[in-house]
């Protein structure tokens, strides 16, 4: 199959490992990938910050950027959650119902990694070694709005010496949610003081999930904590093999180039 790498604005511009661990994996698995350079933002933030109008022509590159491609995939519920939500319905209310029509026809075609691996190509097991305990943190636009369910789990339970630990508390929120962590500062804190809480109670050595703006979130508490617990994305973990693991290997996930 011939996929289309969303790599979204966040992971582009931070975490571009993401990026490539996930295309890692779909060749991996015999999947074309391309990325279309035209790509940019989806438009979540203006949308929920209010700006619905200036979102508009947001969506309108993000369509124009992926038409035609047989599926699009994103290591982001959170930026998939607006495709599949926010898209179509930005440009109804402006008026643009042909661009709505666009945007819904392509929300069909776009999925959040673990769900294109598990419902769409029936795959768990990806072939994947990682020698670490890991808890899993669902985060809450691939858990409410997706609905990815137990995809995420299912994938690490098939990875290879992974040993993954049950995350106390794992519905509850991280206190990221965007610009809500700068807003509500003093609340996101405390949300996310919880959620510290309930990982470094696992004894895990990781922490994962499937969206990178959590995982900073999360990963920036616990660095500020020096508990020695950090956070790598489900791609990551996906992407890492066997002989990209070097014996003396003990603190950084390995991706295959």
């Amino acid at each position: 199959m011939k996929v289309a790498l969303f790599a979204t604005c966040l992971v582009d511009t931070l975490t571009p490992s993401v990026a490539r661990a996930t295309a890692t994996l779909l060749q991996r698995l015999g999947h074309e990938v391309v990325v279309p350079p035209g790509q940019s933002c989806c438009g979540q933030m203006h949308v929920n910050t209010g700006y619905r109008r200036e979102a508009v022509p947001i969506v309108a590159n993000h369509v124009r950027a992926f038409a035609g491609a047989e599926a699009i995939v994103a290591p982001s519920g959170s930026c998939v959650a607006s495709i599949h939500h926010q898209q179509a319905a930005v440009a109804r209310r402006a008026g643009e119902h042909r661009l709505a029509e666009e945007a819904e026809e392509l929300a069909g075609r776009t999925y959040e990694l673990s769900q294109f691996l598990v419902d769409v190509l029936g795959v768990t097991d990806v072939g994947a070694y990682y020698p670490h305990r890991v808890t899993y943190h669902p985060t809450c636009h691939s858990l409410r709005l997706l609905k990815v369910g137990e995809a995420p789990l299912h994938l690490l339970r098939a990875v290879r010496g992974l040993e993954l630990v049950e995350l106390p508390g794992a519905e509850q929120c991280c206190g990221f949610g965007g610009t809500f962590a700068v807003k509500n500062a003093d609340t996101s804190t405390a949300m996310l003081t919880d959620k510290m809480a309930n990982v470094l109670g696992t004894h895990a050595e990781v922490c994962t999930a499937g969206d990178a703006s959590c995982l900073m979130h999360i990963g920036g508490g616990l660095s500020r904590l020096r508990a020695g617990t950090r956070t790598v994305h489900l791609a990551e973990i996906l992407a890492s093999t066997e002989e990209a693991v070097t014996p003396d290997q003990t603190t950084k996930p390995a991706v295959s180039a």
